[in-house]
């Protein structure tokens, strides 16, 4: 398999930080909203440097994405942060009707997703957002692997026209992704190619899947590890060449399993290429008060469950 070289370990609200501030700095009607976590989002060097450019909404999520709403018919590229949990849940409603709806340019960007959130609990890990977001009409749904890649996706929709749901996280992950390597919207990157199963990976469990994927080839089992960043546009055409020359896939999100990743490529083989397809995810239940690592066994989100899943998969293929 191909070796990816461990660039630093950062955490991928630092890219949104600095993603920010480079865009800014180039254009200037991009504005920025929080509701009272500048440091948490990392905003912070965004309202020093543009502070008429910033707004502190308080904690006000629902007026926070009217603002927003409004800013965006004035013309302004709103970028608005919180918590997953408060940039979606809470505020449901208001960017249903407010942003989806009418198709406003605004930039829903949100942190602290999923279990990695760590001792904060269920209350603040939500696991529901990617699937709230991408059923919205108009609503593009990005969900970057590590610091370079969030630093590249938050200035990519900054030139992109249309409602964006931007997640990351708060723990420092390996960073792996070159700075050099394009980011598209709505294209999936191949990491590595494989011919006995198709891993298709998103947000912080991409690097569980190169680790996985590593762990297979000792196996002498080859995995094709794709990065779905976008998805929502989802690359199907990625998806179904992969799964055409490998005949079985597994997906990988830190997410519900209902609702994901998994679900929009269960959509895409069941309609397009029927295949055996195994789930890596959370299984409809709530997290809890952990260390993140922990966590993560504890749901079943590390390189040996993706290993486990592949071996399932391959083994529904052969019968």
């Amino acid at each position: 398999m191909k070796k990816y070289e461990i660039l630093g370990n950062q955490d991928t609200r630092s890219g949104f930080g600095v993603g920010l501030l480079e865009i800014a700095k180039k254009n200037p009607n991009v504005v920025a909203l929080c509701a009272d976590l500048t440091g948490s989002l990392k905003m912070d060097a965004f309202a020093k440097e543009f502070p008429e450019r910033f707004f502190q909404v308080g904690i006000a999520e629902a007026n926070m994405m009217g603002i927003a709403s409004g800013l965006a018919i004035g013309g302004k590229i709103p970028f608005t942060g919180t918590f997953a949990n408060f940039s979606t849940g809470r505020v449901y409603d208001q960017i249903r009707q407010s942003i989806a709806y009418s198709n406003k340019n605004v930039k829903i960007c949100a942190s602290h997703a999923g279990l990695t959130l760590g001792e904060d609990g269920a209350t603040h890990q939500i696991l529901e957002d990617i699937g709230m977001m991408k059923m919205l009409p108009n609503m593009t749904v990005i969900n970057p692997c590590d610091y370079n890649q969030t630093k590249q996706a938050t200035i990519a929709i900054a030139e992109y026209e249309g409602a964006v749901y931007l997640r990351f996280g708060r723990p420092k992950i390996p960073v792996f992704i070159s700075e050099d390597t394009p980011f598209i919207i709505g294209k999936a990157l191949m990491l590595n190619e494989g011919t006995d199963v198709s891993i298709f990976a998103t947000g912080h469990l991409v690097w569980e899947a190169l680790k996985a994927c590593e762990i297979l080839e000792q196996k002498g089992i080859s995995a094709e590890i794709i990065n779905i960043h976008t998805i929502k546009p989802l690359d199907s055409e990625a998806i179904l060449a992969s799964v055409r020359k490998t005949k079985c896939a597994v997906s990988a999100e830190e997410h519900q399993i209902a609702g994901g990743l998994g679900d929009s490529v269960a959509q895409v083989l069941a309609t397009k290429f029927p295949a055996p397809l195994e789930m890596v995810g959370v299984n409809d239940t709530f997290g809890e008060s952990g260390v993140p690592a922990e966590l993560m066994k504890k749901y079943g989100l590390t390189p040996e469950n993706i290993v486990e899943k592949a071996l399932k998969a391959i083994s529904r293929k052969q019968n």
